[in-house]
């Protein structure tokens, strides 16, 4: 299993890149891609000294620049004829004040929705390529809303609200493609939501303010947070399930109670395939991809 995890250098992506990497199936072969070249680099090998898999590999990738993403897709597409999995994870988390990606474009919505979208359009052909069916796994939570005239948030502006924003755009992202999918003759592709049921510990503490910081180290002390390695575990099956599981999941966002994978409840306006349409149409614009705009333009086609 060839498998694409997008912020895999730190938190749930690294959990889930460990455990693939470390499951002693010699079949798994992770591909991480993340921002920084250097703790990428460095990650893949301390990674493959800790599992004993070298079938590892590291892309380089800055999401807060669509240049940058068509640039790593050219790569994935180039260095890799199939996909078996891809984890749509990276985000950003707190942040001080308002800025512009060099996109000129709210971060959150960038990197926690828009790029993915790119990234996940450019690469439906190398997943349908897999032997075992190809399926994309999303890290989304429950809750938010589009802030449809104001997408990127110049006139009010919260990082709360802009997580928010994009967790459920990429909800919305996830089943519009599971709508033209299960319309699409012999598509066997699968795509379903994981919502983690505690707040992973990860280094990602060390940039938000003291007493948050304060609060947070209150709450592991009380089993508010988990472990890196503990999320790769609940995780790792929703990979290496059978592509039937797979299917059965398509479509809907889960959590884990009592070690049981569980359907949450998705918002109605997540749902409604009119909102889905609008916000799919507003994403191929702002990418400006023709190659994005020609997958979308095959896949309406095809239902």
């Amino acid at each position: 299993m060839r498998v694409l995890i997008t912020g895999a250098t730190n938190g749930m992506g690294l959990g889930v890149a460990e455990a693939l990497a470390g499951s002693g199936d010699p079949r798994h072969e992770v591909i991480f891609l993340g921002r920084d070249a250097e703790r990428g680099a460095g990650l893949v090998q301390e990674v493959a000294g800790k599992t004993g898999n070298d079938s590892l590999s590291f892309i380089q990738c800055d999401l807060t620049m669509l240049s940058d993403v068509k640039r790593a897709v050219g790569e994935i597409q180039t260095g890799y004829e199939s996909l078996d999995a891809i984890f749509v994870n990276a985000g950003l988390g707190y942040a001080p004040e308002r800025r512009e990606t060099p996109d000129g474009m709210d971060p959150h919505f960038q990197v926690n929705y828009l790029s993915h979208f790119l990234l996940v359009i450019s690469l439906l052909d190398q997943l349908e390529k897999s032997e075992s069916g190809g399926r994309v796994i999303f890290n989304a939570t429950l809750g938010g809303e589009i802030f449809w005239d104001d997408l990127q948030m110049k006139k009010k502006w919260h990082y709360e609200d802009g997580i928010h924003q994009a967790m459920v755009a990429k909800r919305m992202f996830l089943n519009k493609l599971n709508r033209l999918h299960r319309s699409k003759p012999g598509s066997k592709l699968s795509f379903v939501g994981y919502s983690i049921s505690k707040t992973v510990w990860s280094n990602q503490i060390n940039i938000i303010p003291g007493f948050m910081r304060f609060m947070a180290t209150l709450m592991k002390l009380f089993g508010g947070f988990i472990s890196v390695e503990e999320c790769g575990r609940i995780m790792a099956p929703l990979f290496e399930e059978s592509q039937d599981s797979s299917l059965e999941k398509s479509g809907k966002l889960f959590t884990s109670r009592k070690g049981v994978f569980s359907e949450l409840t998705e918002d109605e306006s997540v749902l409604n395939p009119d909102l889905q349409d609008r916000l799919w149409d507003i994403s191929l614009e702002l990418c400006g991809d023709s190659g994005a705009r020609m997958v979308s333009e095959q896949l309406h086609n095809e239902i």
